[in-house]
């Protein structure tokens, strides 16, 4: 039996918080292909308002904190039957030992009967990551547990093309800095263009986030993406699936 690393002990400060879910669409099917849980208040309080709580003594345990509270509400309010993907953000620095600390996401996904097929982690490339094969291990038995694993924010941080050269993830979702007017930025429209034949070549998908515009859609479609979310489709909802405020076969 795996022993729980020290960041899991259980006597680190508790945050409150709960999620809001954003659709995830696919324009290619006319469907919704997953919801990203995001994190906020029990009031509704934005991300910022939660995360600026997190400290080197509660990183750990907040981390655990999140992947078992979007697994135990997308069970609950996930269509029956479907196949819809949750989208969980995670912290890399956060993660001490991957088959250690996995163990809770792991208990709560079989106490839910949500299957880990079903389950993909984000992790941004925003926060400096020193060791580069602590990420590689944690995608590794992520993908052996059956998890997609995606780059988040892909083209904002601080390492986006060092880290793809070195493993290649499930999924890339373009930072909104690259999407925001595309459609009258031809800079956007050539870097955008270069990133799809990129993953193409390495067998990765897209997904454009904080997409605001049927323009944005029109021409992002042109350079191969069909996977999107942003406000064009629906703003996050708190414990709740929004209903989509765009329709997606227009974009297919």
């Amino acid at each position: 039996m795996t022993t729980p690393c020290k960041g899991c002990r259980e006597d680190a400060p508790k945050i409150d918080f709960t999620m809001a879910f954003q659709p995830i669409v696919d324009a290619a099917s006319g469907r919704v292909w997953g919801y990203e849980a995001l994190v906020r208040g029990l009031n509704g309080e934005g991300a910022a308002h939660v995360l600026s709580q997190v400290t080197d003594e509660n990183r750990y345990r907040f981390d655990q904190d999140c992947r078992v509270k979007a697994i135990s509400l997308a069970a609950r309010l996930f269509p029956a039957g479907g196949a819809e993907m949750l989208s969980i953000n995670f912290m890399p620095n956060a993660v001490y030992e991957p088959s250690a600390c996995i163990r809770a996401t792991l208990a709560a996904a079989k106490n839910a009967r949500f299957s880990l097929e079903r389950i993909m982690f984000e992790f941004t490339e925003d926060e400096r990551i020193a060791d580069t094969r602590h990420i590689e291990n944690i995608v590794a038995a992520y993908r052996e547990l059956g998890f997609t694993v995606a780059f988040d924010d892909f083209g904002a941080g601080y390492a986006g093309l060092n880290l793809l050269a070195s493993f290649q993830p499930d999924l890339i979702k373009l930072d909104m800095g690259l999407i925001r007017d595309v459609q009258t930025s031809h800079a956007r429209q050539v870097i955008i263009s270069g990133i799809a034949a990129m993953a193409r070549e390495l067998n990765i998908r897209l997904l454009a986030e904080g997409v605001e515009s049927a323009d944005e859609v029109c021409v992002l479609r042109a350079s191969g993406i069909n996977l999107f979310q942003g406000y064009l489709f629906a703003k996050p909802a708190l414990e709740a699936l929004p209903a989509l405020g765009f329709d997606v076969s227009k974009a297919a």
